[in-house]
């Protein structure tokens, strides 16, 4: 019981002092100790038993963990953002957009290149990372409230694209490995629903920032340090896309050989061809490489720190027993899926961890009793892109505020209710679809 207290007390205290502006590497910390206080977990080595766990080494465990797996793609990100917009690629291909289509669909046009990045195979981090500058330049054109910047990368990456059929990013991949299905399963449902998100979705932040501007809100910066380009021509719009192609490029012709690690050369090639565009400004760059490497390590260490409130939390009882209670809830296995991954997902913060913990333990069950596979993996790929995006999820933070420079309290109303109450919509109309069709 106390386990349970303590488990639920330490992600409300996480998810209050994200939002109130306490760091998140405190926020973290202070939670996860909470959590372990409460569930009798040593605080460290020494006070645990033999083979026992304790709270600094699995905190440290999913901490380093996450920063060993995920450095060089955070950092060639960052690099990569800070330089296309010291060259003046981002500006350029901004005010293209901005005359072709005109000012009204800046927003628009930030939603779409996330879409394509993020259903072309690029990490929805590094997506936030090289679309950031594009969408500060729009923003600006079009006297946007740069606060919904947030809102329009986490809508484009991680809503009607990170969890559909077909999308090679890792939480549509997951459920491959435990289920024996493709990453095209219940594409039919998927496709209905992903439409559905894309419309409402984009309907719904339009509306929201039209409601801004009305009461007079506009493009006022962000709050962080980014590189400012040296005034004088820009590049030529279609030349300035051609560091994003390569990206995009590049990483889908390598990942089937290099996984996660084509990132690394996609965006080392992208790095260089915007260098290459951007040469005339080259007295800029060592600053944009600079700024970009500290970004990185902010952006990423803001992630680990959540990742070790997950791994924490992982070891308590209450997580054990909230595991077995979501795995056993009556009714159509498919509602009983869509819970359990829906709530391991929100209790560690991420989508693809939660789909690690839950997949293992209900596919088995879920398949004996007959549930078809195809649906199932589309189920818990849609389930795991909900409440993972709560405060105190690790992209929400990047994106939030290392790499747009924002606070939650600014930020964080737009982004919750399109990657948290739209996508719970969307996971219902899919249950629904399968278990009437």
């Amino acid at each position: 019981m106390i386990s349970a207290i303590g488990l639920i007390a330490g992600l409300g205290l996480l998810i209050l002092l994200t939002m109130r502006g306490v760091h998140i590497i405190i926020a973290a910390t202070v939670s996860a100790a909470l959590v372990a206080i409460t569930s009798g977990v040593a605080m460290m080595p020494p006070f645990a038993d033999a083979d026992a766990p304790d709270y600094v080494t699995a905190y440290m465990r999913g901490f380093t963990g996450f920063f060993a797996d995920w450095f060089f793609m955070f950092l060639l990100g960052a690099i990569f953002g800070e330089v296309m917009s010291a060259s003046g690629a981002a500006d350029s291909a901004a005010k293209f957009i901005i005359e072709r289509l005109g000012v009204r669909y800046a927003v628009l046009a930030v939603v779409a290149a996330c879409a394509a990045l993020t259903y072309g195979g690029v990490s929805v981090f590094i997506v936030a990372f090289s679309v950031y500058p594009m969408a500060v330049s729009l923003f600006r054109d079009a006297n946007l409230p740069h606060r919904f910047i947030p809102a329009a990368l986490c809508f484009g990456s991680v809503t009607f694209t990170m969890t559909s059929a077909g999308s090679p990013e890792i939480q549509n991949l997951i459920p491959i490995e435990f289920l024996g299905t493709t990453a095209m399963a219940g594409w039919r449902v998927s496709a209905v629903v992903a439409v559905l998100l894309a419309i409402t979705g984009y309907i719904w932040l339009q509306r929201m920032v039209g409601r801004a501007v009305a009461n007079g809100e506009t493009f006022e910066g962000a709050l962080g340090e980014h590189v400012e380009r040296d005034e004088g021509p820009l590049p030529h719009p279609i030349l300035s896309l051609v560091p994003l192609i390569i990206v995009l490029a590049a990483f889908n012709l390598t990942d089937d050989m290099l996984g996660k690690y084509a990132l690394v050369l996609a965006l080392g090639l992208g790095t260089l061809a915007a260098l290459a565009i951007g040469w005339r400004h080259r007295m800029q760059m060592p600053k944009a490489f600079g700024v970009g490497a500290t970004g990185a390590v902010i952006a990423i260490t803001n992630t680990c720190a959540v990742v070790g409130f997950g791994t924490v939390a992982q070891l308590t009882p209450a997580f054990q027993q909230a595991l077995g209670v979501v795995t056993a809830i009556p009714g159509d296995p498919l509602i009983g899926a869509a819970i359990a991954v829906t709530v391991i997902c929100g209790l560690t913060g991420s989508a693809s961890g939660g789909q690690t913990i839950a997949l293992p333990l209900i596919a088995p069950g879920y398949i004996d009793a007959g549930v078809e596979p195809g649906e199932l993996h589309r189920v818990a790929a849609l389930a795991s892109g909900a409440l993972d995006s709560l405060p105190h999820n690790g992209y929400v933070v990047t994106t939030i505020r290392a790499i747009c420079g924002e606070t939650h309290a600014r930020a964080y109303g737009p982004v919750g209710a399109l990657t948290v109450i739209l996508p719970l919509v969307g996971l219902v109309l899919a249950v629904g679809l399968f278990i009437i069709f």
